[in-house]
């Protein structure tokens, strides 16, 4: 699927980039083509009248002619004409009516046939001017009638026809250069682009076969005593009493694990459209400390903790509270016997800091970075006899996110393991 998608952003770029190349280069080899040929009938023109002077005015009609050239008449006295163009090659023959030479005017030595080729040519042409190859020369003419035959002009162009071949060439191989670097390029950033999008897919679809699978145990079970309190119908309630309490157990896992999910979901539609307020974050995470000190007594777990009076930061003081219930409550689970809790909360600069540190066996470097995805759990056996699901610290983060804040963990195996909450603290 992702291959497509690539393989069509790059035919629709590679076309549109040849579109624009192809107008552009044929823009300004248009624009170079009619510049060059003007230059090219500005220069035949200033030819002919060179050569044309020096034999006279040239009287007559045009017309009548074997070819039905245009008919008019060359002015009496004609615009007296400058030199020829420098290093121009060029020479002019006079004819009959018959297109038999008569006169050779030329700066040249040629020899006869070369002339003879060049007049038949020229005589062959569909108009008064035009342009053929002789000789691996590329040659331009022009044709005047005279009243005993025809003046003819020739004028070499073959380094300007050699020049818009030699652009055409040249753009061609930019042109071909420009999309093989132009596609691995595109290849390059379409991979780029598809990749964040391939991994929240991957991620979907991770997410997914995970729900699915945390939901098909708890169904699994909850259809085993079923089945069970089924094959004894006759028996009194209070014998299958223990089926009951495991359907009862099984289903508010899967209450808790519902919740969750669709606690994620909410947060990842309305992250624009929750409503903060400045509150005491010093309180609220006080208020869970207490909620949960007979756990952690129960436990045998020593707690400290440091809480700087007073840090007011601007959010929601019961997503806060959440989050400091998820790090706790992650910290109780993986607390060695006898282990022990810390937690501080300070201000850092323009930062508040929450700090949940923990005694135990601590998170293996390859499965720290992971811990905040959905559903990962490094040890995923001791997770699920803890009732964990691997979504409370995903919740977390996505709260602390949501404040603008930001969530990491350092661990050290078999030492301890710590949680790190930074948010903008309130400005009064």
């Amino acid at each position: 699927m992702f291959n497509r998608l690539r393989n069509r952003f790059l035919i629709v770029n590679m076309v549109i980039i040849s579109f624009i190349m192809i107008l552009a280069f044929s823009t300004i080899y248009t624009i170079t083509y009619q510049n060059n040929r003007k230059t090219m009938n500005e220069d035949l023109i200033k030819i002919s009248e060179f050569y044309r002077k020096q034999d006279g005015p040239v009287g007559g009609k045009y017309g009548g002619g074997n070819h039905g050239r245009g008919d008019m008449m060359l002015p009496e006295g004609s615009i007296k004409a400058g030199p020829p163009p420098e290093r121009s090659v060029s020479f002019a023959l006079t004819t009959d009516n018959e297109w038999t030479i008569t006169k050779t005017d030329s700066r040249f030595d040629m020899d006869s046939e070369f002339y003879d080729l060049a007049i038949k040519a020229a005589s062959n042409g569909d108009s008064n001017r035009g342009e053929f190859n002789l000789d691996g020369n590329r040659w331009a003419y022009d044709v005047q009638q005279t009243m005993n035959g025809y003046s003819v002009v020739f004028l070499d162009v073959t380094n300007q026809h050699q020049f818009l071949m030699t652009l055409l060439y040249t753009f061609l191989a930019v042109g071909c250069i420009m999309l093989i670097v132009i596609y691995f390029t595109s290849r390059y950033f379409a991979n780029r682009s598809i990749a964040p999008v391939k991994e929240a897919f991957d991620k979907q679809q991770r997410f997914i076969a995970d729900a699915s699978h945390e939901l098909r145990t708890p169904l699994a079970v909850i259809n085993t005593n079923a089945d069970v309190l089924l094959s004894n119908n006759d028996d009194l309630i209070r014998n299958q009493e223990k089926w009951l309490h495991h359907i009862k157990s099984e289903t508010e896992r899967m209450r808790t694990l519902t919740s969750d999910l669709l606690y994620l979901t909410q947060m990842d539609d309305a992250r624009d459209n929750v409503i903060f307020a400045p509150f005491d974050l010093s309180e609220a995470v006080e208020s869970v400390i207490l909620t949960l000190e007979a756990v952690i007594f129960e436990k045998d777990i020593a707690l400290s903790y440091d809480i700087s009076p007073e840090l007011s930061i601007n959010g929601n003081v019961e997503q806060m509270k959440q989050v400091t219930l998820i790090l706790l409550d992650n910290a109780i689970k993986y607390t060695n016997t006898k282990g022990s809790i810390d937690l501080t909360l300070r201000k850092h600069g323009s930062e508040v800091m929450l700090t949940v540190t923990n005694s135990g066996e601590g998170i293996s470097p390859e499965h720290l970075h992971k811990i905040f995805d959905r559903f990962y759990r490094a040890d995923a056996s001791r997770s699920r006899k803890n009732g964990g699901y691997g979504l409370g610290l995903a919740i977390a983060k996505a709260i602390v996110e949501q404040h603008k804040g930001k969530i990491h963990a350092k661990s050290v195996p078999g030492e301890t393991t710590s949680f790190y909450v930074q948010l903008p603290a309130e400005r009064h």
